[in-house]
């Protein structure tokens, strides 16, 4: 097993990954493009405080109102085109495609969904799981013998900067016809609008 959120926009990714075994299975979390790249900007500016502005960022020029599609931030958002690449090497059928906003609503039954996926008996249930107040989403419960929950670091749940809405619409009616590309693609309508 192996992880790393880069592999699904890494274009030599699945020719790599194919040589090596056609087999594999692969799971992809995905969340609502436009929370994703705010929260890519949030931890990015964690580590470089003197990072302009979000809109700054996210617009060529926003008198235009053109988005930037070559800062990361938002071009990993745009799944359909990273999801094509994919599939000139692997059948939807090897693809598990995980909702980050289920994982945070429902993550037994998003676990589920992944046990079941990779022919596992399903054993992470409801009991394995908290809602942590603090952080705003599920924890798993403390396995026994251990003397604390495990929850996500420091990093997970921090808060995001106030963008203004009108940024954030625009970029909503931008990523809209990708999204609704990919829902056809995946056979899943993710609800991001």
């Amino acid at each position: 097993m192996e992880k790393t959120p880069s592999y699904f926009i890494t274009k030599e990714a699945p020719r790599r990954v194919y040589s090596m075994s056609r087999r594999t299975k692969l799971i992809v979390v995905v969340r609502d493009p436009v929370t994703r790249a705010v929260s890519d900007y949030t931890q990015t500016l964690t580590k470089s405080p003197g990072l302009p502005s979000f809109q700054n960022l996210v617009f060529h020029n926003s008198s235009t109102g053109l988005i930037d599609t070559s800062w990361s931030a938002v071009r990993i958002g745009i799944y359909a085109k990273h999801l094509e690449n994919w599939l000139h090497f692997f059948p939807l059928s090897r693809l598990l495609f995980v909702s980050g906003e289920r994982l945070v609503t429902d993550p037994a039954g998003e676990m589920g969904r992944v046990q079941d996926f990779l022919g596992l008996k399903r054993v992470v249930t409801d009991k394995h799981f908290y809602f942590n107040q603090t952080k705003g989403f599920p924890c798993l419960k403390k396995p026994e013998g251990s003397s604390r929950p495990r929850c996500l670091g420091k990093s997970k749940g921090r808060p995001h900067p106030q963008i203004p809405s009108e940024v954030l619409l625009r970029l909503r009616d931008f990523y809209r016809p990708f999204n609704l590309k990919f829902y056809q693609m995946t056979g899943q309508d993710f609800g991001w609008d």
